[in-house]
């Protein structure tokens, strides 16, 4: 490959900032161009060159954005004319375990994940055809050094030091089936999957992917708590694919900049569990009935929708993918010390008279580290009638989980 002058690549990361927890401003999309001055030949991750160069672009990123920037990253700013520059070390230190490395998400998801400039060891686990995911990932330059580790017996070593446990394994949905139809697999392997996170890595975050996550959060739970080791801080159902559905869909539907969107999304992770809050679109924007209507039902079916167009042959599994990792960079971020991070996600709660609910976080060192219950103030009849009608089954869903936990003995570790 020929030498150039310099060499330009984005990395993509969500960025939500907010003064007050009852005033928060949207997450916002926020884009860094690295310009290294030397040729792509020498390139080697984003470690290349001793510094780096972040240049703003105005319209993009403003101040808030460059200094949670330079907090996250360590850096140092310079002054050029013309332009804010900042000189960029990023520091790879933290350890992520995918827990389902080999399926339809986990591959993906182990992909984006390796990106991150803040990783340093990405264990990849599951039962079978981890070793070739492991190694095509390991060629990618990027900081992370990625391990395979295959069936049962080497589970515990995958989990060991590490910061951020995800887990996507388990079967996908097919044409016809209801996640709750899922249940009765994938609550056993998340059991089997919680138990060894609890012996071998009881202080790490802990992302629950696999579905139903308004039932597999309560096994987590139940498990944990059956290990002694139980920190509801630390345990999230993901449930950040809805949210990047309803902005998505509202961008589209209201011709808005993509970036400039937020819609806070709550309830569960299923069907009628899933309420956009429209009320609460970032920037303000008004809907007609029928327009709440319609998007709401589209954002609570959209899995369905991407399941039939597969026509049996997966679901959800690169969206799903994007937004876990945009989930595991925020709760990196968090872990890093920036201090302006929020999401939304499925935690135990008490904004409602339910104990696990969806709504927007705020994360921190230690997890959650405030429920932003203001979201759930001031709705429209529309969406407090909503959230009425899916306490029920959101109820039911948890349980479920947890009456199937309490069941099952815990392994002994």
């Amino acid at each position: 490959m020929a030498a150039t002058s310099a060499t330009s690549f984005s990395i993509g990361s969500t960025i939500s900032f907010g003064p007050k927890a009852s005033q928060l401003p949207q997450p916002k999309p926020s884009v860094v161009r690295f310009n290294s001055q030397k040729p792509l030949a020498t390139f080697s991750g984003l470690k290349a060159t001793g510094s780096v160069n972040c240049e703003s672009e105005s319209s993009f990123l403003g101040k808030e954005s460059y200094a949670a920037l330079q907090n996250s990253l360590s850096s140092r700013s310079v002054k050029s004319i013309g332009r804010t520059q900042y000189r960029l070390n990023p520091q790879a230190s933290y350890k992520v375990a995918i827990l389902g490395a080999a399926g339809g998400i986990g591959q993906p998801l182990a992909l984006l994940v390796k990106m991150s400039p803040l990783v340093s060891s990405l264990n990849l686990y599951d039962i079978a055809n981890v070793k070739g995911v492991a190694a095509d990932l390991s060629h990618c330059n990027t900081p992370a050094q990625v391990s395979d580790f295959t069936g049962a017996s080497e589970l515990a070593d995958c989990l060991k030091g590490v910061n951020v446990v995800v887990i996507p394994a388990g079967v996908p949905r097919k044409p016809g089936m209801t996640r709750d139809d899922l249940f009765n697999i994938n609550a056993s392997i998340v059991k089997t999957l919680v138990e060894a996170v609890a012996d071998n890595c009881p202080e790490a975050f802990i992302h629950v992917i696999s579905n139903p996550v308004n039932s597999t959060v309560p096994i987590a739970a139940e498990v944990l708590k059956q290990k002694g080791v139980y920190d509801p801080k630390k345990l999230f159902g993901v449930t950040t694919l809805d949210v990047v559905r309803a902005n998505t869909f509202v961008a589209q539907k209201k011709n808005l900049r993509l970036i400039d969107v937020d819609v806070p999304v709550i309830g569960g992770h299923a069907g009628i569990t899933i309420l956009p809050l429209l009320s609460k679109t970032k920037p303000s924007v008004s809907f007609t009935d029928e327009e709440i209507h319609e998007l709401t039902v589209r954002i609570q079916n959209a899995g369905t929708e991407v399941v039939e167009a597969k026509a049996g042959a997966g679901s959800a599994t690169l969206s799903m993918a994007y937004a876990a990792a945009r989930f595991v960079e925020s709760s990196l971020r968090a872990l890093d010390g920036d201090g302006d991070v929020y999401e939304c996600a499925y935690v135990q709660s008490d904004v409602t008279d339910l104990p696990f609910f969806a709504s927007r976080i705020k994360l921190g060192k230690k997890g959650v580290e405030a429920l932003i219950s203001s979201d759930l103030q001031g709705l429209t009849e529309y969406e407090l009638k909503a959230v009425e009608a899916l306490k029920g089954e959101l109820k039911s869903s948890i349980e479920k989980g947890i009456g199937f936990a309490q069941k099952q003995p815990v392994a002994a570790a």
